[in-house]
């Protein structure tokens, strides 16, 4: 079984209007609302992939429950634990350029925690947990560092989905995969990039540190791919953005998805990348049939 992890998850509010101003009424041509959070969008392309799995995290309040009932109606089965303040709301206004208003969540208690925990250690050798986005302030800041060392003790597949700080405390515990986009693994490493070719030490050096697969996003520029075998660079389809939010979590859910029905490495990255880039084409996350027209686009090539 595969579940995701939403620590703070969120109702996402979009905006679109032609321009935003400062300080003006602004009026909207369209708005939507979907459940968001990085784990939950993984949830979300998963079961557009055909892939049962699992939305773990907190939820409360009315938002809470639109957040529930929104995923329930997509058959996305959720385990949340309940908790007493409301859960956020994000606002993502698209205009000329995108602006994002992030709530900050409610608190959660010892105890609620604690009930999160027992759905951790409950999993089963083999399951695969996909932890994804920011630790609120009120959980423990090692959580993402306790479910990996947890994982790899038990046989559980951990991937990482995160920056900074929770990024650089898994690796020691050898996860199953990690997806920092370039800025990310600058970030973990005090460095910049500016090309493919300043990546690859660096990709190299995580692997050599014990964690099971990379996959550093580069945007535009493809994305690449470090395992025991070697390097992998993957090619990506052409089209026009619509949509940057969702995409890395798309690409998660793709090579998770893949290669829980394959075991193939190489092909459960492909098809990420083509899930990735098929949520960037569209105005919410992808569908099956427009991954699956990309997916001739993508060229993977051993480096």
């Amino acid at each position: 079984m595969i579940y995701t992890v939403t620590l703070n998850p969120s109702i996402d509010y979009v905006v679109q209007m032609d321009s935003f101003m400062l300080g003006a009424v602004n009026r909207a041509k369209n708005d939507m609302k979907f459940p968001g959070g990085k784990g939950i969008n993984v949830s979300r392309v998963l079961h557009r992939l055909g892939v049962s799995n699992t939305a773990l995290g907190f939820t409360g309040g009315f938002t809470g429950q639109f957040i529930k009932e929104a995923l329930k109606s997509e058959n996305v089965s959720t385990d949340f634990v309940q908790v007493d303040g409301d859960s956020r709301i994000n606002v993502k206004i698209k205009g000329q350029e995108e602006t994002e208003l992030n709530g900050q969540g409610p608190i959660i208690t010892d105890v609620q925690f604690e009930q999160f925990m027992k759905k951790i250690e409950n999993m089963q050798a083999g399951d695969c947990v996909v932890l994804a986005g920011s630790v609120p302030s009120s959980v423990p800041k090692n959580f993402y560092e306790t479910v990996a060392a947890y994982g790899a003790e038990h046989g559980i597949q951990v991937v990482v989905d995160a920056s900074g700080s929770a990024l650089e405390h898994v690796v020691k515990n050898k996860p199953f995969l990690i997806k920092p986009n370039h800025h990310e693994l600058g970030e973990l490493f005090g460095e910049e990039f500016s090309t493919v070719e300043e990546i690859l030490p660096y990709g190299k050096k995580l692997i050599e540190q014990g964690v099971q697969n990379v996959i550093v996003s580069m945007a535009g520029d493809g994305a690449l791919l470090f395992t025991n075998e070697g390097v992998y660079e993957a090619t990506v389809p052409k089209g026009k953005v619509i949509n940057s939010v969702g995409a890395g979590d798309s690409l998660v859910a793709g090579f998770v998805g893949i290669y829980e029905k394959t075991k193939d490495v190489i092909e459960a990255f492909r098809y990420g990348v083509a899930t990735g880039s098929a949520t960037a084409f569209s105005a919410d996350l992808c569908t099956k049939d427009k991954v699956e027209e990309l997916l001739p686009q993508v060229i993977v090539t051993k480096r």
